[in-house]
């Protein structure tokens, strides 16, 4: 039988505990700022079917790391994701959603990162953090851990959220449970929550869904 545990927060992070997305900051982190725009000029025509809803959000994400990190070993991207959660992260932070994660882990809440950006950087950031657990997408590697670009599986994205949380629940029970999110990608999320709360662009914080 399945014991009750402590209540859960999930965190999505582009957005809600940080100001925009992290990933365009973390290719460039990785490549440089001369070869991160060379190759944003090229990718331009997909950025632009990707905001205008003509391409999906996992197909863009697909050719967009397939252009920066072909070639790149896992070991060499955790490295740099290293780097980049504690260098480039903390400049980044929404501090209206680190309040909210730090009074979570003030109640003894267990707390979870769940988000469509990238293990390299996001298992380094979490473990910093004292998350309890981090749900991310990651990236595939061959026999000799080289990367293609390609994604592990499905982009954490989406519905895709609440199926791994869902997972991730199976041997637990918590006493409730909380979410937030930033964006109607993070609603499959939110509405499997006791407790869901989007930001307000508008309202400049966090409200009730």
């Amino acid at each position: 039988m399945t014991q009750e545990s402590p209540p859960v927060a999930f965190f999505d992070f582009d957005g809600t505990l940080t100001r925009g997305d992290t990933l365009m900051p973390f290719l460039k982190h990785v490549v440089g700022s001369r070869v991160y725009y060379a190759k944003l000029v090229r990718l331009s025509p997909v950025l632009a079917g990707y905001c205008i809803k003509l391409m999906r959000n996992d197909v863009a994400k697909q050719i967009v790391l397939e252009r920066y990190l072909t070639g790149y070993t896992l070991e060499e991207l955790s490295i740099w994701g290293k780097t980049f959660s504690e260098e480039i992260i903390p400049t980044m932070i929404r501090k209206e959603g680190i309040t909210r994660l730090r009074w979570h882990q003030s109640q003894g809440h267990d707390c979870v990162l769940v988000s469509a950006s990238l293990d390299s950087y996001l298992r380094h950031w979490a473990q910093g953090q004292g998350f309890t657990a981090s749900i991310t997408s990651s990236l595939a590697g061959d026999a000799a851990g080289i990367v293609q670009g390609k994604v592990e599986g499905r982009n954490c994205y989406g519905e895709e959220k609440a199926t791994r949380v869902r997972a991730w629940l199976e041997s637990r029970r918590p006493q409730c449970s909380y979410a937030y999110g930033d964006s109607v990608g993070d609603l499959p999320l939110l509405s499997l929550a006791d407790h869901g709360f989007l930001w307000s662009r508008r309202a400049r914080q966090f409200v009730i869904v």
